[in-house]
């Protein structure tokens, strides 16, 4: 959905292919570089109308988001660099922060792109399983902090944001890519990719975790420990990089060091919403539903003010024939929510109340 695919314990099924690999797309110079067009545009309609930063910061959401603005459509498989963004009009989290960066730099104001190293937000595709990051934009003028995304109220966080470097937002960038290659089977071209995003920021853990994955699917078993094992001197505490090394160390026989890992992992595992929000919703889709329903509370235990873990457990029970249970489930989503969300839920309480 989201722009970071962190992946997990992976292995190549065939031989891999690592010809032809293409060149970056764009060095890492051009990729928030602005077209013409757009910085003419920003002028007209931003620069020009005042010298105020304040106003300046309203005049560049009304030229992304009014009537007349550039009608960005959320595209969660979109990265891009700025100047494609502009072509397409198409973003994920991570091409509308380097757009609206961008653009924000270029009217003098103070802008910093942000990380959510944690979300409850996931998918599973082709064997690979993706833990998905987030990454929005700060905005600091006249004392005041304002935050900009392009998903705002959707992204569950598990942690604050925290800010990052522009060289990490561009290791984000060709570490997307690279995921994008591996998932299409170019491991040429994926590697070529992840060495830019490791040579941009060699002390992220995840680049490390994922360069180790697409080694495994290169059948470079030494080069992937070697990921894994930087990955878990970086963090330690790193969910992909354990999980990756000890399913390593599992293929090749290292069995006291995998149940280390596992040992250590589940200690992670037991204290970690996602994981138990995950694991809910694959009971659920297996019709499992008593464990869905425990592991969709132990969610709730650690991070009790999710609305849409309580909407989760209502959707369960009601599979499970429980209405009663869904009511009530319902009733804590509509009070830890608000605005539209709330009137939402209140709503599908009356209508199930009245079935």
């Amino acid at each position: 959905m989201l722009a970071l695919a962190l992946s997990l314990s992976l292995f190549a099924a065939s031989t891999p292919q690592v010809a032809n690999a293409v060149p970056l797309q764009e060095p890492p110079a051009q990729v928030m570089a602005l077209p013409s067009e757009l910085r003419m545009r920003l002028q007209r309609d931003v620069i020009a109308r005042s010298s105020s930063p304040r106003d300046r910061f309203e005049s560049l959401l009304k030229l992304f988001h009014g009537a007349n603005g550039l009608d960005l459509a959320y595209k969660g498989d979109a990265t891009q660099t700025v100047a494609q963004t502009y072509t397409t009009r198409n973003a994920n989290c991570l091409s509308f922060t380097m757009i609206f960066i961008a653009l924000a730099r270029e009217a003098g104001l103070d802008a910093q792109p942000q990380e959510i190293h944690r979300t409850l937000i996931w998918r599973q595709d082709g064997g690979i399983l993706y833990r998905i990051d987030h990454i929005n934009t700060v905005v600091r003028f006249n004392g005041s902090t304002r935050v900009v995304d392009v998903l705002e109220n959707v992204v569950i966080p598990l942690e604050s944001p925290e800010p990052i470097s522009d060289r990490r937002l561009l290791a984000h960038y060709y570490n997307n890519l690279a995921m994008t290659y591996l998932e299409q089977r170019q491991f040429g071209n994926a590697q070529r990719y992840m060495e830019q995003a490791l040579k941009l920021d060699p002390d992220h853990a995840d680049n490390w975790s994922n360069s180790g994955v697409l080694d495994m699917y290169m059948k470079d078993l030494v080069s992937a420990r070697r990921a894994f094992s930087r990955a878990l001197e970086i963090d330690p505490k790193d969910i992909n990089a354990l999980t990756n090394m000890a399913s390593l160390a599992e293929r090749q026989g290292d069995i006291s060091l995998a149940k280390s890992l596992r040992s250590r992992l589940e200690q992670l595992q037991e204290t970690d919403p996602l994981y138990h929000f995950m694991q809910a919703e694959l009971d659920e889709q297996s019709g499992d539903y008593p464990n869905a329903i425990t592991h969709y509370y132990r969610a709730i235990h650690l991070q009790g003010n999710e609305p849409r873990f309580y909407d989760a457990l209502a959707r369960t029970y009601l599979k499970a024939g429980d209405q009663a249970s869904a009511l009530g489930a319902l009733r804590q989503a509509a009070r830890w929510s608000s605005g539209p969300e709330r009137s939402e839920y209140r709503q599908r309480l009356e209508s199930l109340k009245a079935k």
